[in-house]
């Protein structure tokens, strides 16, 4: 998964346009989830979210994505699980201190935004903390409700 999941980084820029091209994509059909109802559709769009972004991304399913700000690396493959930089024990190679095999979430982030090209509205945007329950839910309808500004 971590060969994937680099590769993903190093192919951050057309990834992020597809990634783009997907949400306008799902806005459009925001009137047929709206008739057949958000909640029933959450959990089919969840499970295609893990298996697209499982493998691609090595998606940890949080269902609060940010995939588009960070480089395409999902911050949530950090052990300490960190979405607004790296915890400042990060070796000199670049690699994680918890884990010396991986490389650090952030190296590989700030590598996909620098790719991405626009690192003012990536890598430096502030990421809301986590909500646990959201977890496993789908964060593809979730962006689509916050884009239009829908509740339900």
């Amino acid at each position: 998964m971590k060969r994937v999941r680099y590769w993903s980084a190093r192919n951050a820029r057309w990834l992020r346009s597809a990634y783009q091209a997907l949400e306008r994509l799902l806005v459009a059909l925001h009137p047929i989830f709206k008739r057949l109802g958000y909640q029933r559709l959450d959990r089919a769009f969840a499970a295609i979210e893990q298996m697209v972004k499982g493998f691609l991304f090595d998606s940890q399913s949080c269902g609060q994505c940010t995939l588009g700000e960070t480089g395409m690396a999902c911050p949530m493959n950090c052990p300490k699980t960190l979405r607004n930089g790296p915890c400042g024990g990060v070796r000199s190679n670049g690699h994680c201190e918890v884990d010396a095999t991986m490389v650090c979430v952030w190296v590989t982030s700030w590598e996909g935004s620098k790719r991405v090209g626009d690192l003012e509205s990536t890598i430096q945007v502030i990421q809301a903390p986590v909500d646990v329950r959201l977890k496993g839910t789908s964060a593809w309808l979730r962006a689509v409700r916050k884009k239009l500004g829908v509740t339900s």
